[in-house]
């Protein structure tokens, strides 16, 4: 079957996204909603970064696209202070939605239960369906994939490892600045705030009461000046960071994400280092009877901002024909049937 599909935003991660869309054999592109004046006009291929036009613009206003009456719409505007009334708009007009927005959605039982109430009553006014998904599948259906193999569980922890480069991400993880200071990414909640719902919705699974969350962090400092594509980085200021975010029982650490970023591959070679000698990846470990480890080698190496974004853009648009067909309400991946590369095959070319 092939849907009609929209894709709402067309930023770093909406233009892998939108791509994703363009090339999908089952997708049909409808329309594209931007937040940028000067994305408007543009051809869907010149924002996705692909070869052949498909006579679909770019516009601001989202009128036109819902008027089509899509089956489902990938939504990446993350940041936007209009990202409930949006998504609302969306649901009320009957089309499905799959979204990167909103972080805490990916569980909702622990979400602010207005934003929840707003959703599921845009779902019922639409018979629609929204699913908010985790960054990829390494983060929550692989652990609990690993944990059915389990006699006893001790605890689990998601390691994921990235070189990273961009200036967004220099000034989000505060390479360059002072050894001392605390990065915007690990300021006091934070964590929590990014990964709290995730590590939630693995509990919830695993029946896993969770008494409270713990942060915790180090640096990493520059053993000499060196330079990258968003500018030097000075002898002693920071170039590394490990981060961690537990769910506690009884005050034991049970289940962590961890994140370790690196501006060289050598730094800090005493943190985890990515698997298979790739530049990213990640490992998840389960503690328990018997211990196991997966190790996943990330892609995309010669760009930096591809592992830590590509795996949510195509979990999305893959998620798109699940939603579409999904009964109307607030989904996660576990609600839905699994989210997989169906009809991604590539033809073989001579």
């Amino acid at each position: 079957m092939s849907y009609l599909v929209g894709h709402w935003s067309a930023g770093h991660r909406g233009r892998q996204a939108l791509r994703a869309i363009i090339e999908h054999p089952d997708l049909e592109l409808a329309g594209v909603v931007v937040g940028d004046h000067r994305e408007e006009g543009l051809d869907a291929a010149e924002l996705a970064g692909t070869g052949r036009p498909t006579g679909v613009l770019a516009t601001a206003d989202p009128g036109p696209l819902l008027a089509l009456r899509p089956h489902a719409v990938s939504h990446t505007a993350a940041g936007s202070d209009r990202v409930v009334d949006d998504l609302c708009r969306i649901l009320k007009s009957g089309a499905g939605v799959v979204t990167d927005a909103l972080t805490s959605m990916i569980h909702p039982a622990s979400a602010d239960q207005a934003v929840v109430r707003r959703l599921r009553a845009a779902c019922a006014t639409g018979g629609s369906a929204c699913l908010s998904a985790g960054p990829g599948p390494m983060t929550d259906m692989l652990p609990l994939l690993l944990s059915g193999a389990s006699l006893h569980l001790d605890g689990i922890k998601i390691t994921e490892v990235m070189c990273h480069g961009r200036g967004d991400e220099v000034r989000e993880f505060g390479f360059g600045g002072p050894i001392g200071h605390r990065p915007p990414v690990v300021r006091r909640g934070v964590p929590t705030l990014m990964w709290g719902s995730m590590i939630r919705l693995i509990a919830d699974q695993l029946a896993i009461p969770l008494d409270d969350f713990e942060e915790t962090y180090e640096l990493c400092p520059a053993p000499e000046s060196f330079d990258t594509p968003a500018g030097r980085i000075g002898k002693g200021t920071t170039a590394g960071l490990r981060f961690q975010v537990s769910g506690l029982h009884r005050g034991r650490p049970v289940i962590t994400v961890e994140h370790v970023a690196r501006l060289r591959e050598d730094l800090a070679p005493h943190w985890p280092a990515p698997p298979f000698g790739e530049p990213g990846g990640y490992r998840v470990e389960i503690a328990g009877e018997p211990p196991w480890r997966l190790d996943v080698a990330g892609p995309g190496a010669a760009d930096p901002s591809v592992p830590g974004t590509l795996a949510t853009a195509l979990r999305l648009v893959n998620a798109l024909p699940a939603v579409a067909e999904a009964r109307p309400g607030l989904h996660t991946p576990l609600t839905l049937p699994p989210l997989t590369g169906r009809r991604r095959l590539r033809r073989a070319t001579r």
